[in-house]
């Protein structure tokens, strides 16, 4: 079963459970995959990599918003976003570790022949690949220029 069929069982299980949380997110979610499978050039179907980038783009802006909120003094829709959060996560596969995060882009570094920041766009590009789904962009940015500063 594919990420689009689970997330549409998921939202019956939710309605049956009169879990508001979840299914408002989960409808959130299903609304982004159809808008995808019936974009311009899209040809109907929406592969469980497409589905993931989704869900993490939709995780991003949910915990930009609860931040947000925090900053203007709105707790109640803060927690509301990051309940959201919380559903979405699971459905994604489980984050790295920062030490296996580490490692893998200390594996890329040594692949790509990287020596010094000015390599950054290098490792970016085949670490982003590596880890797609895996890690946030902004971790591994993050993770790749200390690394590079030290070598």
């Amino acid at each position: 079963m594919n990420l689009f069929d689970t997330i549409s069982n998921d939202i019956k299980a939710a309605m049956l459970a009169k879990d508001k949380i979840r299914l408002e997110a989960l409808r959130g979610v299903k609304k982004e995959f159809l808008e995808a499978r019936t974009a311009k050039g899209a040809d109907g179907n929406l592969s469980d990599e497409t589905a993931l980038k989704i869900l993490q783009k939709m995780v991003k802006q949910r915990k930009e918003s609860a931040s947000i909120y925090r900053e203007q003094n709105r707790p109640e829709l803060a927690e509301k976003e990051l309940a959201e959060v919380a559903v979405l996560e699971n459905y994604l596969p489980q984050a790295l570790s920062p030490e296996e995060l580490e490692k893998i882009i200390r594996e890329v570094i040594a692949q790509t022949g990287a020596t010094s920041p000015k390599d950054m766009g290098k490792v970016m590009g085949a670490a982003t690949k590596i880890l797609a789904g895996k890690a946030e962009g902004k971790q591994i940015s993050e993770t790749t220029k200390r690394l590079l500063d030290n070598e």
